[in-house]
């Protein structure tokens, strides 16, 4: 099994490396023969890559101990499913999975019937296989998945307890479906600029592509913030953490890149912008990956230091300065080829204010990740930058991209006329007004918090318009019933829609951050039995302290009865759990959640006589932060259902046919 394992490692390297060569020996020489001898490595190197993660799969599942990988990250009492899930608990397991999806997405590139015979093909293939090349080198030299050990061991060091969350089954693949995913819109913009098609047709191609990295990006971030929600005990969902901030960071990115190619689709403008952005956040992948594998700065999701780093800066180097003299080179003919902007008060320029307010957010981010770097550096002292710091920059640049969102639906392309925004505006700004006043008079008094749900209502109010003008206009022409007139509108405008439920989710979700950012409540208390803990509304009982045993872990609990408003909602076990082969406890929270707000409680500590100490806090509009995401989710799987690809047919015919 060890030299089979490790063969598909190396296989795959020099199938990958000749690939690479083959195909841009084809590139140079024309010759077609030579290309589809590298795409057909390809599919050998995918095989390699999905052999490998097969056999690593099998030793984790049957605890292979004499194997490094699965001593460090498994034991014989962790669930199958945990097992299998340690396959990206490490440094090699998670690298090997990111090559997996590399030569997956590259192969379904290749071989897709909508680019058969394309003259990108050979081009794109050349930069995602120089990629595969990278990983492959990073599997077989610096981070291996299939070392043996000197002694074999009788039980492995088992996973850290924190990852034992369906949260973090999840979390890791779509953040890697993402970060590969946003690799194909760079080797597509990349292979236009080489072959000079300086039109739209590589936006159009990767449109799809782009969407999905995007929403498996955001899956990754919604996923990874439950996780940190139910399983640190803290009570919070996202700390800016720097791990968090690598994946926030081309996240931000990559939606300003969603907007801004709607304006060059339609009027020919922002190519230069769109490549920039597009080379930024397949940057900001390897950037992110750099933080987590690197040790440079502390993180409870980060891995374990290494000089992985070092590899991961400068291929981000290599790429990024490669990548960029592409783009200055065909800097005259982008600039010719573009068009202009018409009004200030229009579609486009909101789109390019909404771009702005975006990479405004992921450069602010960016420097409050690597500023303990930049300090140490210049004056020797690492200065942490937290939440505080983030939270006061992040907030009015969230409030202005949702600002903006509210405004764009009303606007007209090229021209919008002071008349029209009139007209258009009149009701809901009066609702927004309106909507705020009675938030004052209801106690919600924070300037923050009423401006931001007035933004809201504001957002919430164009959208339900742009909907029912929609609607209006189709029964108009075609009579038909509201109902199958949204239907229908919608599923003809697939793209539009899909968005409008996007900005609707995060609206949702910024209800749910505002609440629990700005009137969430807490309180640290010890009881002895039978009495209670009270917080707002509620009463907390305290019943019972236990302690189990489950497998080699052993749990101590509490019986807790919870009142509201003297109305009995039920008996929870908020726990503490001490692992066998872990140092650490985790703690395993209360949460009794509804639409208006969670009640989150902790077991913190106890004592000998059965007195404990209980954390308990109300967090406002929690729920509707999970409800914003899963319309998040809904929105872009509905625009990017049976889209359909641009008729757009490339200039340049690249690479000749040879008849054999």
């Amino acid at each position: 099994m060890y030299l089979f394992a490790n063969a598909t490692i190396y296989i795959g390297l020099a199938i990958a490396v000749y690939s690479l060569l083959i195909i841009t020996l084809g590139i140079s020489t024309k010759s077609q023969k030579l290309v589809n001898s590298g795409k057909g490595g390809m599919i050998a190197i995918f095989v390699c890559a999905a052999m490998a993660m097969l056999s690593l799969f099998y030793l984790l599942a049957t605890s292979q101990f004499q194997y490094e990988y699965v001593t460090d990250y498994t034991s014989s009492e962790l669930p199958i499913i945990y097992k299998l899930t340690a396959l990206w608990a490490g440094n090699a397991g998670s690298l090997l999975l990111w090559t997996f999806f590399l030569t997956l997405y590259m192969l379904m590139i290749a071989y897709s019937r909508k680019m058969k015979g394309n003259p990108m093909v050979p081009y794109i293939s050349a930069i995602l296989m120089a990629n595969a090349v990278f990983f492959f080198f990073i599997l077989g030299f610096i981070a291996k998945p299939f070392v043996l050990l000197d002694t074999v061991p009788t039980e492995g060091k088992g996973l850290n307890p924190m990852l034992q969350n369906p949260g973090m089954i999840i979390h890791p693949v779509t953040l890697y479906l993402g970060y590969v995913g946003l690799a194909v819109p760079f080797a597509f913009a990349m292979a236009a600029l080489i072959l000079k098609n300086v039109d739209d047709f590589w936006i159009k191609m990767t449109r799809r592509w782009t969407i999905v990295a995007w929403l498996f990006l955001s899956l990754g971030n919604i996923f990874g913030g439950q996780w940190a929600y139910v399983e640190l005990g803290w009570g919070g969902y996202w700390a800016w953490d720097p791990v968090e901030n690598a994946s926030f960071m081309p996240w931000l990115t990559a939606t300003a890149f969603l907007h801004s190619v709607m304006i060059q689709e339609r009027k020919n403008m922002l190519k230069i912008w769109n490549i920039s952005l597009i080379i930024v956040s397949y940057a900001m992948t390897l950037f992110g990956t750099f933080l987590v594998r690197s040790g440079v700065l502390t993180s409870v999701h980060a891995f374990a230091n290494s000089n992985l780093g070092l590899y991961f800066l400068i291929f981000m180097g290599v790429a990024v300065i490669l990548s960029l003299y592409v783009l200055m080179s065909r800097y005259n003919l982008l600039k010719r080829s573009a068009g202009e902007f018409n009004s200030f008060i229009s579609k486009e320029s909101s789109f390019l204010v909404n771009n702005l307010l975006l990479v405004g957010a992921a450069f602010a981010v960016f420097w409050g990740t690597i500023f303990p770097l930049v300090s140490e550096a210049v004056r020797g002292t690492k200065v942490t930058v937290g939440m505080p710091f983030f939270n006061k920059v992040e907030a009015p640049i969230l409030l202005s991209m949702m600002f903006v969102m509210a405004v764009c639906p009303l606007l007209a392309w090229q021209k919008s006329t002071v008349k029209n925004l009139r007209k258009n505006f009149m009701i809901p700004a009066i609702l927004a007004v309106i909507g705020m006043t009675l938030m004052v008079v209801l106690g919600i008094q924070k300037a923050w918090a009423v401006l931001g749900y007035g933004v809201i209502i504001l957002l919430l109010t164009t959208h339900f318009l742009e909907f029912y003008r929609g609607v209006k206009a189709r029964r108009k022409m075609t009579k038909e019933s509201p109902i199958v007139a949204l239907y229908r509108l919608m599923i003809r405008n697939r793209r539009r829609y899909g968005g409008y439920i996007v900005h609707l989710g995060i609206a949702f979700i910024t209800m749910g951050i505002i609440g629990s950012q700005n009137y969430d409540v807490e309180t640290m208390k010890t009881v002895a039995l039978g009495q209670s803990v009270e917080l707002r509304d509620y009463r907390i009982n305290y019943d019972r302290l236990d302690q189990k045993k489950e497998g080699i872990n052993d749990i101590v609990y509490a019986d807790v009865t919870v009142f509201k408003n003297g109305k009995k909602l039920g008996t929870f076990q908020p726990e503490k759990v001490f692992y066998g082969n872990w140092e650490q406890p985790s703690s395993e929270v209360a949460i009794i959640s509804s639409l208006k707000e969670d009640l989150y409680i902790v077991l913190s500590a106890w004592e000998d006589d059965g007195k404990a100490t209980f954390v308990v806090k109300v967090n406002p509009m929690m729920d509707w932060l999970w409800v914003g995401s899963f319309m998040i989710v809904i929105g872009a799987l509905f625009a990017v259902w049976n889209g359909k690809y641009g008729n757009v047919t490339p200039r340049y015919t690249g690479v000749r046919k040879e008849v054999s």
